[in-house]
């Protein structure tokens, strides 16, 4: 970007005709020479000329919105004045080399590495549910587990229950079912899990037989339905006899240094706001492209969220499969909130709109800057093991707990997530980064963010800097330092497998 910045206002390209307020701007103040005519929020656009109706306000040099009202130069520009085009034009999107960030000497961390080569970035033991019915019993057995109750096994993590609303009310071979089985197999077979206990009621559409024969055999996996054990108090002493014989084979693991390409990252932004695009994603690009220098996985998903930006990354598509792939999904999702009655432009939460996102492609162009510069390998289903390398793209809606899981059940070990407006939110088994977009939201909610990105935008560091830093807080997360989430108690109730279809 050819940016121009001053103490308070950022041009982010020459092609803009709107600026973004860096403070507060009042009445009378001066932007490039432009007098602001109202008062501006800190990260909302002023105009920085005359806009008519229907021509369109460039930020990021691209289209993000056109004008229904005329706009003044110095005025705010927002969701008053301004609506989404009426199509979104095909934009050039023909591959070209993607750039490549040179490797430098091969890293690593400390990991866990299980008996069959797989390698993890913690060690937990998990219970797992087929169904809601089954929800309470496996809370009831994980609560055994909390707090000193765990000094029996050292090197465990903890035992955790993640249970969910669906697993019947729905046809057993339905799209929903098959995708909850993957998910919940995924989990399953998750590396971070030294081993799981999987609890169903015995009635419900999602039979265990088939959540078990996903997940594979083995150990690791041990199974029970309250109906036949006998109900409730016999299901959680029966469920404490199995975790305990799981505790026992986890216990004592021992950290050894393995290559970072072991690393697979999910990448996320949630609660997003102008700064989003400016600062913590750009810089968590640049920390990813790092990453797959060294060989590892970086997993870009949100399909809603890269609306309007897709040619970015149909650009650096590694073949005309994947390209085609990725259109697919995108036209998918327009498909889907067309017959419901809504658009993608519905996706801006309040939080992203009252922090100066005005659209789904404004947010998308600063969302897909998490993606860095690196080609894009592969697309995936949602919750599809992933075994390319390089950056990869995994279909989820744009709902962040959602979306997490997906990537999560695809294999990811670290989770990084960036949040302009203070995100809570964590992701067990796997450990989530916080990188907050600017510096008032890091200090207000400082026990939540591990890191500040907000110095990009104050101009005391570089997205190139930044990215170093997050790079190598990513490499002391994988090794088991614990993020702000973690000491937080975040992870369990955050999982929210995504389920389709009809519930009858």
């Amino acid at each position: 970007m050819d940016a121009k910045i001053s103490q308070k206002f950022l041009r982010l390209h020459q092609r803009d005709n709107v600026a973004i307020a860096l403070v507060p701007l009042a009445p009378g103040e001066l932007v490039e020479d432009v007098t602001v005519r109202e008062s501006i929020p800190v990260g909302h656009k002023v105009a920085l000329g005359p806009i008519a109706i229907g021509e369109g306000v460039f930020k990021y040099a691209n289209l993000i919105a056109v004008a229904n009202a005329p706009i003044a130069a110095g005025a705010h520009v927002h969701i008053h004045n301004v609506e989404m085009p009426k199509f979104v034009q095909d934009r050039e999107s023909h591959r070209r080399a993607s750039s490549k960030v040179q490797a430098p000497a091969v890293r690593t961390f400390n990991g866990i590495r299980r008996r069959d080569g797989r390698v993890a970035t913690r060690n937990y033991v998990g219970i797992l549910t087929t169904v809601n019915c089954s929800a309470t019993v496996a809370r009831a057995i994980a609560e055994r587990y909390r707090g000193a109750a765990l000094s029996a096994w050292p090197g465990v993590d903890g035992v955790i229950a993640l249970t969910h609303a669906h697993g019947c009310a729905m046809n057993r071979d339905s799209e929903g079912i098959r995708i909850l089985r993957r998910t919940l197999a995924g989990y399953a077979q998750h590396p971070n899990f030294a081993g799981v206990l999987i609890v169903g009621l015995g009635c419900e559409s999602n039979e265990l037989s088939g959540v078990l024969e996903a997940s594979g055999g083995g150990d690791r996996i041990r199974s029970l339905d309250i109906q036949t054990t006998g109900g409730t108090r016999e299901s959680i002493e029966a469920g404490a006899r199995a975790i305990e014989a799981l505790l026992d084979q986890a216990r004592g693991v021992v950290r050894e240094p393995l290559p970072v390409s072991h690393l697979s990252l999910g990448l996320q932004c949630g609660g997003s706001d102008a700064f989003s695009g400016i600062s913590a994603n750009p810089a968590l690009g640049a920390a990813a492209d790092l990453l797959v220098a060294q060989g590892g996985t970086t997993i870009l998903s949100e399909t809603p969220e890269i609306y309007g930006a897709e040619h970015l990354l149909l650009a650096r598509a590694s073949s005309d499969e994947v390209a085609r792939e990725l259109k697919a999904r995108v036209r998918w999702w327009c498909e889907h909130v067309q017959a419901s009655g809504g658009t993608l432009n519905d996706n801006p939460s309040a939080g992203n709109i009252a922090g100066g996102i005005t659209t789904i492609l404004e947010k998308s162009l600063g969302a897909v800057a998490k993606a860095g510069v690196s080609p894009l390998s592969a697309v995936y289903d949602y919750a599809q093991p992933i075994v390319a390398h390089g950056l990869v793209f995994m279909d989820s809606p744009g709902f962040d707990p959602m979306s997490v899981t997906g990537q999560v059940a695809s294999g990811a070990n670290l989770i990084a997530f960036t949040t302009g407006r203070g995100s809570t939110f964590g992701c067990k088994p796997v450990p989530s980064l916080k990188l907050a977009t600017n510096t008032p939201v890091y200090r207000r909610m400082r026990d939540d963010m591990d890191i500040n990105c907000g110095d990009i935008v104050d101009g005391a560091m570089s997205i190139t800097q930044k990215g170093h830093e997050i790079f190598e807080a990513l490499i002391a997360l994988a090794s088991g330092e614990p993020s702000a989430s973690e000491r937080l108690g975040f992870g369990e109730a955050e999982f929210a497998p995504w389920v389709p279809g009809a519930v009858t």
